[in-house]
């Protein structure tokens, strides 16, 4: 036997002799393992999961849906976002809120136009000591029932620090008169040791809206605009000689989106001249304009809001937009159809 053809056998061989020393266990013998609890260290972070994965938990097992029901700090900042917007009604609001027992202390509730007015008073009648209230494009409320949401809150002897009620529709002067009393009964202690309010820029409130005044921004997010007399949101500009402008008691770039033109990107106030084009017809200052990248056919950028918006095609560096993509791409072959060549 050649020696390769003798290294193999021995290799069998050996192979056959380990496995016959391998006990067979019956198949009454062999159970799945059962699965244990979830790990403690689950149970750390259910205070900081967003609203939605915070009431998914409860369809994950029963230790983590009797531990997301009994924690009570879970419950203390809620916040509705776009995922659960559409879907939250009164009796869903009535459901989430009473599992704070009367701590609520953010209530925010982006979109939601479902909720009604008695819908937000019975949440601030069982939750007294709401200090954030925001209730943005929430279109199913009215001023009064804000108001009175308001009110209650005050009877209470409790601090509102900060209400957002942009979107709500036809808020006027004496509304936003009305809230501000009641606003500053409740804020006149912490008012004294508080400096001058922070400048509100565009761009900061797009990329973080519900946590805009944690950075020193007034109380109510609504004012009078310096140049219409409206009660909208008014925004300052970050143009560093528009900002020496302010601190001069001039107003000339500081008002509301449809009295003072802003760059989508930046935020800083356009002239007319200065205006460039995008795809998405947002407003672009020439700066911004400039860095941004480009579509490969029509040469406009997309802003940062709708970048996702882009096409990119194979073998090529750059993208294309929706616009060009459709009208060259999509259509391509009718096109040639007619070309005479």
């Amino acid at each position: 036997m050649e020696i390769p053809q003798f290294l193999e056998y021995q290799e069998h061989e050996a192979v056959d002799n380990s496995a016959q020393k391998v006990p067979i266990l019956p198949s009454d013998a062999i159970k799945e393992e059962e699965a244990g609890p979830p790990h403690e260290a689950l149970f750390l972070i259910l205070t900081y999961l967003p609203l939605f994965e915070l009431l998914a938990m409860n369809q994950v097992c029963t230790s983590l849906r009797d531990a997301v029901n009994k924690d009570v700090l879970s419950w203390l900042n809620i916040i509705v976002d776009k995922s659960l917007s559409l879907k939250l009604s009164d009796e869903i609001l009535m459901k989430i809120t009473s599992k704070a027992n009367g701590r609520l202390r953010t209530l925010a509730l982006m979109n939601c136009a479902k909720i009604t007015d008695n819908g937000l008073q019975q949440v601030v009648e069982q939750n007294p000591l709401i200090s954030k209230l925001y209730l943005p494009a929430c279109t199913g409320l009215t001023p009064e029932g804000v108001i009175r949401a308001v009110k209650t809150l005050s009877e209470h002897g409790h601090c509102l620090k900060s209400i957002m009620i942009n979107g709500i529709y036809n808020i006027n002067k004496q509304h936003l008169e009305t809230l501000e009393s009641y606003l500053h009964e409740m804020n006149l202690d912490t008012k004294k040791e508080q400096p001058g309010p922070w400048p509100l820029l565009l761009l900061e409130y797009m990329d973080s809206p519900t946590f805009r005044h944690d950075k020193g921004h007034t109380i109510i997010d609504l004012e009078v605009c310096p140049k219409c007399d409206e009660v909208r949101m008014v925004f300052d500009c970050p143009r560093w000689a528009c900002k020496r402008m302010i601190e001069r008691s001039m107003t000339r770039c500081r008002g509301c989106k449809f009295c003072i033109l802003r760059c989508q990107e930046c935020g800083g106030c356009v002239d007319s001249q200065e205006i460039e084009e995008a795809v998405c017809a947002d407003i672009l200052c020439s700066d911004c304009w400039l860095h941004l990248p480009k579509c490969n056919f029509c040469n406009k950028p997309y802003c940062k809001q709708h970048a996702d918006n882009k096409c990119c095609t194979s073998g090529s560096t750059g993208f294309v937009c929706e616009v060009c993509y459709a009208k060259y791409i999509v259509n391509l072959p009718s096109i040639v159809e007619y070309v005479d060549f």
